[in-house]
């Protein structure tokens, strides 16, 4: 991936044009700037795994010896919950948990991947909820707001959450990880992200509610989908893309979360 070097905020960038094409084997992001590659992204098809899917779960066995649960998430072998990995404890660390207080069998329970199945051992899991957006992660189950590490300058740290929490309605009671790309953000760009996110957490809330258990819910998107979530902005001129298929897709996506991109995907259809 060729990454592109920030501009100043006060130097306005030329008009964008995505170019998305679409293979059997891997997806391939192209960022024009005045027909000069600025970036280039590809995601192979086989490289997919399950962490951050989020499924609707069912506790199988709850084994207060080791401080753990087997849960059914619809996968060839039942996932593994830790009490490290239980919302409860992990808001409150000091604190002695027992897991068998938490979970009972039979009981459904939203949870996240956190690690892949690896050989006969089934995937990790964790009920601590997070939501990746282009300059945030969101953190629906918590009410603090942090920042990356990376972003070492704590008159910036400080900016960054005092502008976060201008944005954020008023008795809002979710979290969020402010991440380094936001450094070079407007304050239009981290409000389009909240919305999104939000969309996105009220969706998994409502299947939530109405899908049978051992369902998935929700998974990172594709990188023709992230095109959306993480690279059109109010400079991007135009989205080609190249598959019938996934240019619904797109289009179905920004109808829902980015509505102002719908007219400006193009299906491609070549010479």
């Amino acid at each position: 991936m060729l990454n592109s070097i920030p501009l100043p905020k006060d130097i306005a960038r030329p008009p964008e044009t995505v170019l998305v094409n679409v293979t059997p084997q891997e997806t391939r992001v192209a960022i024009l700037e005045e027909n000069n590659i600025c970036e280039l992204h590809i995601e192979r098809n086989s490289g997919h795994g399950f962490v951050g899917n989020i499924y609707l779960g069912v506790v199988r066995r709850v084994l207060p010896g080791m401080q753990s649960a087997f849960i059914d998430i619809g996968l060839e072998r039942a996932a593994f919950l830790h009490i490290v990995d239980v919302l409860e404890q992990r808001q409150k660390p000091d604190e002695t948990q027992r897991i068998e207080h938490m979970l009972f069998e039979g009981q459904s329970v939203l949870v996240q991947v956190i690690k892949d199945p690896i050989n006969t051992k089934g995937a990790r899991l964790s009920t601590q909820i997070s939501l990746a957006g282009r300059f945030l992660v969101h953190l629906p189950q918590d009410e603090h707001i942090g920042v990356s590490q990376r972003i070492e300058d704590e008159d910036e740290r400080t900016n960054l959450r005092e502008r976060l929490n201008n944005l954020l309605p008023e008795n809002a009671c979710h979290g969020y990880i402010i991440r380094t790309s936001a450094e070079n953000a407007t304050d239009a760009e981290l409000q389009a992200d909240i919305n999104y996110l939000t969309k996105v957490w009220e969706n998994i809330q409502y299947q939530a509610k109405t899908r049978p258990p051992e369902t998935l819910l929700y998974q990172d998107l594709p990188l023709s989908l992230r095109v959306l979530r993480d690279m059109f902005s109010s400079n991007t001129r135009e989205i080609l893309i190249d598959s019938k298929e996934n240019y619904q897709r797109m289009i179905n996506m920004a109808e829902l979360f980015v509505q102002n991109a719908v007219d400006k995907i193009t299906l491609f259809h070549g010479e």
